[in-house]
């Protein structure tokens, strides 16, 4: 069965988050809070996106690239979670981010540091 992959990036105001069906479609692109207001929120999300697609999805979470950021609660909160049924998440160390446009098309921003995390974690 094919997966659904999934990076998720914490970051110093907001958290990004891409859904991708393999190396060329985009299905979901986010800028969601830094931190969410409920601690199922991340599971959840990832259920929600395996139910709605049929597939599994594989998620891997950005671990902080520094101290100020290491206090999001969706560290705390997936810490010892390791998915289930319906996903799998686990955790990648940060990258070393490249400058990104303020904005593109799509009005989202940049996410091509994510999208090249996935394409490296489909390949392993």
């Amino acid at each position: 069965m094919e997966r659904i992959w999934m990076g998720i990036s914490p970051e110093a105001t907001e958290t990004r988050v891409i859904a991708m069906a393999g190396a060329g479609t985009t299905l979901l692109k986010a800028r969601l809070s830094r931190s969410p207001a409920h601690p199922r929120a991340l599971s959840t999300l990832l259920e929600a996106i395996a139910l709605w697609e049929g597939k599994k999805v594989h998620a891997a979470l950005v671990a902080a690239g520094s101290a100020s950021g290491s206090d999001c609660s969706l560290y705390r909160e997936a810490f010892l979670d390791t998915g289930g049924p319906l996903y799998a998440l686990d955790w990648v160390p940060a990258f070393r981010k490249a400058r990104r446009p303020k904005s593109d098309v799509a009005g989202m921003g940049g996410f091509a540091d994510l999208r090249q995390l996935l394409l490296f974690e489909v390949a392993r």
